[in-house]
């Protein structure tokens, strides 16, 4: 018998292990609570619980937590910490220590498949799917995990090419058997795959971030393929029927390209589609990609471009980017290089879940 992770496994996961054991029913929630609260590494550091109890667990479940086997440092603080994941293959998360707001931004997926012309990650293609115990170690596993703030699924992958598993370590993670973290505290990125993004809006609290980078359909096709299947008009009407923006934050990721999508026309458009959604656009620079014909505005025209957006009514804030010179900005995480990947991306964002 093949013994499963504990880490990973929810409230019903668990409960229904115990039930079906003839152990008492409350002690699926103590379990849970020294995997994800207590700090426990063993089952035998579970001290309320019975030997007997513990013997059951150790005979059907591993527990298993990773620590990353690299780190690297950037020159603003920012560390990329390289996790061994899947058989041989690898993730890099990212944290990114401030003020007051320390952040973490953790990987889906082993690469990705939806082909942006602009992201690192889609070069190296997909290697995998991660399962929600594999994207819980980059918090648990995390030497800083104890300073955590804030939460981004920002890292590799798409999370609605891998919905279940996204949505079953956002579980674990809010609630108040597992990190109790607050889903105001957590974002969840998107390229726009609406079978996901409907159940994410249904099942879960956190907020959402939408990458858009073009207003336009034809244009918005050339740098990201998901827009042939599910174009951002169909995207912004799906937050809006569903109310999200009264329950919780949208915001729109916006990298800007120099003479490409930082004309007046852009400011307009966006205006016009987003009008009566409360949202707000994040501006991005554009991180260079070996390869890429592409090139970024400079911070005077991203300011001028804000300042517009600004003047319509839309909140625009600009992103500061972190941790570029290590490679660890938005863009730019790919473990391609040591998985020695030739893989081509495919283009078909058809979701995995």
């Amino acid at each position: 018998m093949e013994k499963r992770n504990i880490v990973g496994a929810d409230l019903a996961d668990i409960s229904g292990f115990v039930t079906g054991h003839g152990l008492p029913k409350y002690l699926a929630r103590e379990i849970a609570l020294w995997v994800y609260r207590r700090g426990a590494k063993s089952f035998d550091e579970m001290t309320n619980i019975s030997k007997a109890a513990r013997t059951l667990l150790d005979k059907h479940f591993i527990f298993k937590l990773s620590p990353p086997v690299k780190v690297q440092v950037s020159s603003d603080g920012t560390k990329k910490y390289l996790f061994s994941s899947l058989n041989n293959k690898f993730i890099e998360t990212a944290y990114m220590p401030d003020k007051k707001r320390n952040t973490l931004c953790v990987s889906t997926q082993v690469g990705c498949k939806m082909g942006c012309r602009f992201c690192m990650t889609a070069r190296q293609g997909l290697q995998g799917q991660l399962s929600a115990g594999d994207i819980l170690n980059q918090i648990l596993g995390l030497p800083e995990k104890d300073t955590l703030t804030n939460l981004v699924y920002m890292g590799m992958g798409e999370p609605f090419d891998n919905t279940d598993e996204v949505l079953k370590s956002l579980d674990i993670i809010t609630s108040d058997y597992g990190m109790a973290i607050s889903p105001r505290k957590i974002t969840v990125s998107t390229i726009g795959l609406i079978p996901g993004m409907k159940r994410f809006i249904e099942h879960s609290k956190c907020n959402l971030a939408i990458s858009m980078h073009s207003p336009f359909d034809e244009e918005r096709k050339k740098l990201m393929p998901v827009q042939k299947l599910y174009p951002i008009d169909e995207i912004i009407q799906l937050l809006k029927a569903s109310n999200f923006e009264k329950q919780r934050r949208i915001s729109f990721e916006y990298i800007l390209f120099k003479g490409l999508n930082d004309t007046d026309a852009h400011v307009k458009q966006l205006a016009r589609i987003l009008n009566g959604l409360r949202c707000k656009i994040n501006l991005m620079h554009f991180h260079t990609i070996p390869g890429s014909s592409l090139t970024g505005c400079d911070d005077a025209s991203i300011k001028s471009f804000q300042d517009k957006l600004n003047d319509k009514g839309i909140v625009a804030t600009v992103r500061a980017s972190r941790g570029e010179d290590i490679l660890a900005a938005c863009g730019m995480l790919s473990t391609g290089a040591i998985l020695g990947s030739t893989a081509v991306p495919n283009n078909s964002p058809e979701p995995a879940n």
